[in-house]
């Protein structure tokens, strides 16, 4: 292990006064697919969706999941759906019934599982290029979107409620987190208690940048109704090659001097907590020693890092840049590199289900 690492991590350790170490509570894999089509601006075209389920003719999700969770030791599975797709192309909070139908296919299929269950709208906090609250969907129109799906998964508390996916280049950081209020309130009012929501923040939800943009202190203004935080935890990414982008094969940094030290400091300092709902990198071993650098790292801050959440398996193909996607060998399934090496609890060990 490098000495680098050793040394924040150590610096770590002295910031966190008589901290016991517990393991990460989380570690899992994004399921993509209902999600293909959608752009960074929030366009979503539904007819590229491919829902990974054997139901609609597509990919294993289920076997992919089942497998994630008894060979692995993986708990929680992040599923990515467009708003069109949820909607049938229309710009409302109602939801079309066959469709939510689909994508509800999915959800119960991880359910079975054991694992807990992320519902992720994956629209960059847009509307087909209009941003929610400020030019496109009014809040009144995401809080009936939320009301909507929680209202359905609102007795089910291993579902966790992804308010927004990657949020980016926001006018006014205050007036997204108003935004993000408005679907806490509406999935709270529902009766959905128990579950955690998660609340993104600017600059692609950046561990990175979530200090230095205005998000985390944006964010923290977010309640529940009852005025408390109980379960609102902030969603952050971050990727290991050279410009975050999660586009190249080669990793070249574990993040922890940029990115998680920084970042767990303000949590522990707020009282708040994280789940990385993103990360990863190519099939190669600099990806399997910086992703096992960080993933340390997380576990020994886990009072302020819940886990982490890999991208990307479902419908990918085995041969794109950051697939996660497990190849079925007619008995059973082969892992990618980076999971069997670095991402799979039962390699690391620092997941609380295997520990």
């Amino acid at each position: 292990m490098p000495f680098v690492w050793l040394s924040v991590l150590a610096l770590s350790a002295a910031a966190v006064s008589a901290q016991t170490f517990q393991p990460l509570r989380f570690a899992g894999v994004n399921i993509a697919g209902f999600d293909f089509g959608c752009g960074t601006d929030g366009t979503c075209n539904i007819t590229q969706a491919n829902p990974p389920l054997t139901q609609l003719g597509c990919a294993d999700g289920l076997g992919q999941m089942q497998h994630f969770v008894k060979d692995d030791g993986y708990n929680v599975f992040r599923l990515p759906v467009g708003w069109q797709y949820l909607t049938y192309n229309q710009m409302t909070g109602v939801l079309n019934e066959t469709q939510f139908a689909n994508y509800n296919m999915l959800v119960n299929a991880c359910l079975t599982t054991g694992a807990y269950c992320e519902i992720d709208i994956h629209n960059y906090a847009r509307y087909d290029g209009q941003i929610i609250g400020q030019g496109g969907p009014s809040n009144e129109i995401f809080a009936e979107l939320w009301s909507n799906i929680a209202n359905y998964w609102k007795n089910e508390s291993s579902v966790i409620f992804g308010i927004m996916n990657e949020p980016h280049d926001i006018p006014d950081i205050y007036t997204w987190a108003g935004s993000v209020q408005a679907a806490v309130t509406a999935i709270r009012l529902t009766g959905a208690n128990s579950q955690i929501i998660l609340l993104p923040g600017d600059n692609y939800t950046s561990a990175e940048t979530f200090i230095s943009s205005g998000s985390a202190d944006a964010l923290n203004t977010v309640k529940n109704p009852d005025g408390t935080i109980t379960n609102l935890v902030m969603d952050v990414h971050k990727y290991l090659d050279y410009d975050n982008s999660g586009t190249h094969a080669a990793c070249v940094t574990n993040n922890i001097e940029s990115s998680w030290y920084p970042l767990s400091t303000w949590l522990r300092e707020n009282g708040r907590q994280a789940l990385n709902t993103e990360t990863g990198g190519g099939d190669v071993d600099s990806c399997v020693g910086y992703l096992s650098q960080q993933i340390g790292y997380q576990a020994a801050n886990s009072d302020v890092i819940l886990g982490y959440i890999g991208w990307a398996a479902g419908s990918f193909a085995t041969d794109y840049i950051l697939s996660e996607t497990p190849c079925y060998n007619g008995t059973g399934w082969d892992d990618t590199l980076t999971v069997s090496m670095a991402l799979s609890p039962m390699t690391n060990m620092l997941v609380s289900s295997v520990v």
